[in-house]
């Protein structure tokens, strides 16, 4: 079997969502980790007057991209901005690109997707089931495919306690569910949300899951493999450790407390953290197209998935991220403190509520008065009530998901890649 840089090699890679988070890492580690990859065209839509090449050139002008930049200066010569909204009919493709697109695609990566919590139901079905079922039915049109990568999120099942790597059957057909959005207004649809999403704590987790199970259903001969990470965090390692490029999920929370803003939050001490660098998920997914890819020939009857995640062989508590996060803070203060660090995890909802007033909502009041007073603009209780409801988002369960086929990809990975992959 080759090794994964040899079976990128003169291959042409497709990826949505390439803008994203993790669609950023992945574009920079397969041109630095692949470097005989003979072009990744990526799919951009037009956004605040900027055209998708602009955006693209924007992007790669980045930190994240500059030790790509000195080991291959010409590497922007192999990306391809292709105009694209995934919320349009037929992803908004012109004819031309669409015929470019199925004469010459490879491998596809399916990064592209709504990852807010609170996103209106129709809007997150458009972009996590519609977009995943056009960017399916444009795949089987490709004459070349040897694999399509899908990202979904170890929690599209957190209404399960125990997550194996395989597809579920969602509670809702998601065929039915697209038929009656199309014609339910947005206030009827918002009252019945609850009850449409059944178990799942809001609508990604539920959409995700319906678009896994879509991803089954519609997949026909085409050679799929499903990608489930957890929590997903700041790299590792790759391109350099540390690097994110938003405050969304852990981030947020981690400088909220730094910052003295959280100082209470709803969790178990002992509820596993399952946090992955993003590096790692991106390893993970490159690996799972090189091994998909390669066993075109014996493929299993199942679409394969990986779970990602890290709480199954190398657990990380709540408790522990509780003590880090108040030592490094204290150690290694940031600048311009609303407070002292001091965040702590409660599992009461009805502590949790009570020194939410007391440490969150009184102070933040009595902050913005003082900023009144001084002719300046309020702002700290508006950032309260952002981390209250981002804390009410979720709801407190222990998932265990089993993560087999992620470890042997990764072994894999190990055996088959040399140095170059790092």
């Amino acid at each position: 079997m080759v090794n994964i840089p040899e079976y990128y090699a003169g291959k042409n890679v497709l990826i949505s969502g390439a803008t994203g988070f993790m669609g950023k890492v992945l574009l920079e580690k397969l041109l630095r980790s692949c470097p005989e990859v003979r072009s990744v065209y990526v799919l951009v839509r037009s956004k605040a007057g900027q055209s998708p090449k602009t955006r693209i050139s924007e992007m790669i002008n980045s930190k994240l991209f500059e030790k790509l930049q000195q080991d291959q200066p010409d590497f922007a010569e192999k990306i391809i901005a292709v105009n694209s909204d995934l919320t349009q009919p037929e992803l908004n493709l012109s004819k031309a690109d669409q015929s470019i697109l199925a004469e010459n695609i490879d491998i596809v990566f399916h990064c592209a997707a709504t990852v807010r919590f609170s996103e209106p139901l129709k809007d997150a079905v458009q972009l996590n089931v519609l977009a995943t079922q056009m960017m399916l039915a444009l795949a089987h049109r490709m004459k070349h495919l040897e694999v399509f990568i899908h990202i979904s999120t170890a929690y599209a099942n957190c209404n399960r306690e125990l997550i194996e790597e395989v597809v579920y059957s969602p509670s809702v057909d998601y065929r039915k569910l697209i038929d009656t959005l199309d014609w339910m207004d947005d206030d009827l649809v918002s009252t019945l949300t609850p009850k449409l999403i059944g178990e799942h704590p809001n609508t990604y987790t539920f959409t995700k899951s319906l678009a896994e199970y879509m991803v089954q259903q519609e997949a026909g001969d085409l050679n799929i493999a499903i990608v489930r990470p957890s929590i997903v965090g700041a790299s590792w390692k790759e391109p350099f450790p540390g690097w994110i490029d938003n405050f969304n999920g852990p981030s947020g929370i981690f400088i909220a407390a730094g910052k003295g803003i959280l100082r209470t939050m709803r969790a178990s001490n002992n509820a596993v953290a399952d946090l992955v660098p993003v590096d790692v998920v991106i390893n993970t997914t490159l690996a799972a197209g090189w091994y998909s890819g390669s066993q075109v020939l014996n493929r299993p009857k199942s679409i394969p998935v990986y779970n990602c995640t890290t709480g199954g062989i190398n657990p990380f508590r709540w408790g522990e991220v509780e003590y880090c996060i108040n030592m490094s803070f204290k150690t290694n203060p940031l600048e311009q403190a609303f407070r002292r660090p001091n965040v702590n995890l409660r599992s009461n909802p009805f502590t949790n509520q009570y020194w939410t007033t007391v440490s969150h909502t009184l102070p933040a009041l009595l902050y913005d008065g003082y900023l009144t007073l001084m002719g300046r603009k309020p702002r700290y209780l508006t950032l309260t009530c952002v981390s209250c409801t981002g804390q009410s988002t979720w709801k407190i369960t222990v998932w265990a998901p089993k993560n087999m086929s992620s470890m042997k990809s990764c072994r894999g990975c190990l055996l088959h890649a040399n140095t170059s992959t790092s």
